[in-house]
């Protein structure tokens, strides 16, 4: 039986923080992107249930609680509760992190990348 890449924190926060990004529909290597990030966010105000990143993560609750927890801790998501449901959202932080880092990711998370996007597009700036 094969054996699935192992993922940690870091690449699970990795698709958390795509999967945000992917929903304020920007580009991530845009000019002057830092300047307009404060606009952007108060604008779209996009945000993915805790559901949601359960679903991305393709893990347990336990799990889908300390991602979630190690993104607030390290300032990079805002989580808010509507109507007794999580909301969690991506933070200016959060947005210049995952495009300063994602390079990185690639290099060293390259199978489990390909392995969690196996049956779905990544988003266009994790293509390459």
């Amino acid at each position: 039986m094969p054996s699935r890449p192992y993922k940690d924190f870091v690449i699970y926060g990795c698709f958390v923080l795509n999967r945000l990004v992917a929903g304020l529909d920007i580009d991530l290597h845009q000019d002057r992107l830092e300047e307009k990030l404060d606009t952007i966010l108060a604008e779209r105000r996009a945000s993915v249930s805790k559901e949601e990143v359960k679903r991305e993560i393709r893990s347990n609750h336990v799990m889908t609680n300390k991602v979630i927890e190690a993104l607030v801790k390290d300032g990079l998501v805002g989580v808010t509760q509507e109507e007794g449901r999580y909301q969690i959202s991506i933070t200016k932080a959060g947005v210049l992190h995952i495009r300063k880092y994602n390079e990185f990711y690639l290099r060293i998370y390259q199978e489990q990348i390909r392995d969690h996007y196996r049956y779905r597009p990544a988003p266009y700036w994790l293509r390459g």
